[in-house]
């Protein structure tokens, strides 16, 4: 969201930054990082600080780089597909790429190409969709938009396809990132795994029933464990919700790095969570363990990705990286 990478010309562009900055703000914590801090939070972040925020200033030993297929105010996209490479190809033992690609915008023909050279040329091990846009938006259960997307997908060998549902940028209609699209998809693309991000708020209950019937799809929690900061009590009711009705085997962790700065004070936030008494007793919810934790913040994730957790940390360990 850098200022050369903007479409000022458009009325809604303003009132988007100023919004997204607004709303990123309070979940930031004071800690020293390379990115600053408040007013000087920098809109562009390069390879090497990705690398400092991510894994020297916080404890984590893999990311998955997303590409962010946007376009409606950035002429480059919201995330570049070239920036997450860089910064995969730079790191390839500790970053994993996940591509991105639209049927709208690329055209489904330009799409199927974009995914088989992200896949075969950049190494993509997944694809992240965005279905909702300013002007036009499409529906991912569309057979002729949509479905050939994830038949690609498949044949590529790739079984993990993302959403973003719920939380609108700027002026999108709302409705169209409802999850409910998702679940003829499910049902039709049985060995492909569906992970939605977010929660879909604002209809998590939705996300919640839609998890808890559907065995192939997930949901991250990008964007809410965040909260815990300055909502600590809506988050350890949505965790016990979703320990309740989903299961911690079908949740998956995500930073929002590096928008809310770098991830260390999320994960001790997190690994200090635990759901309340009143809320257990008053609606029977499941304390949270240090082993649903433990696939929530990266078991789960390896297991759909086909990584030998112990093997990798044995790596990293000898490789020093």
């Amino acid at each position: 969201m850098s200022d050369d990478n903007l479409l000022h010309e458009r009325p809604d562009t303003a009132p988007l930054v100023q919004g997204w900055s607004a709303a990123m703000e309070p979940l930031r914590y004071p800690v020293p990082s390379r990115l600053g801090q408040g007013a000087d939070w920098p809109l562009r972040v390069g390879t090497e600080d990705m690398y400092d925020v991510v894994f020297r200033e916080s404890p984590v030993d893999m990311a998955m780089a997303h590409a962010v297929p946007v376009w409606d105010w950035m002429p480059n996209s919201l995330a570049p597909l070239q920036a997450q490479y860089d910064f995969v190809s730079a790191y390839p033992d500790r970053a994993i790429l996940c591509g991105a690609v639209d049927p709208l915008y690329h055209g489904v023909d330009g799409a199927l190409k974009q995914m088989e050279y992200q896949v075969r040329e950049l190494g993509a091990r997944s694809f992240k969709f965005y279905n909702g846009h300013v002007d036009r938006s499409w529906r991912c259960d569309d057979r002729d938009l949509a479905y050939p997307l994830y038949r690609k997908a498949h044949e590529l060998g790739i079984d993990m396809l993302q959403f973003h549902k719920g939380l609108p940028f700027g002026e999108w209609d709302v409705e169209l990132l409802r999850p409910i699209d998702l679940q003829a998809p499910a049902r039709e693309f049985r060995d492909m795994n569906f992970l939605i991000h977010h929660l879909a708020l604002p209809y998590f209950d939705e996300a919640v029933s839609i998890a808890s019937r559907f065995p192939n799809v997930y949901l991250a929690l990008s964007g809410v464990l965040n909260y815990l900061r300055v909502a600590p009590r809506e988050v350890q009711k949505q965790i016990g919700k979703l320990l309740q009705y989903v299961g911690p085997h079908k949740l998956i962790w995500g930073s929002e790095a590096a928008m809310t700065g770098p991830p260390a004070p999320f994960l001790k936030n997190f690994m200090e969570l635990q759901i309340p008494d009143d809320l257990r007793d008053g609606y029977g919810y499941p304390q949270i363990t240090h082993e649903d934790k433990r696939m929530i913040l990266g078991g789960n994730m390896a297991r759909l990705l086909g990584i030998d957790v112990p093997a990798k940390q044995r790596q990293l360990a000898a490789t020093g990286t």
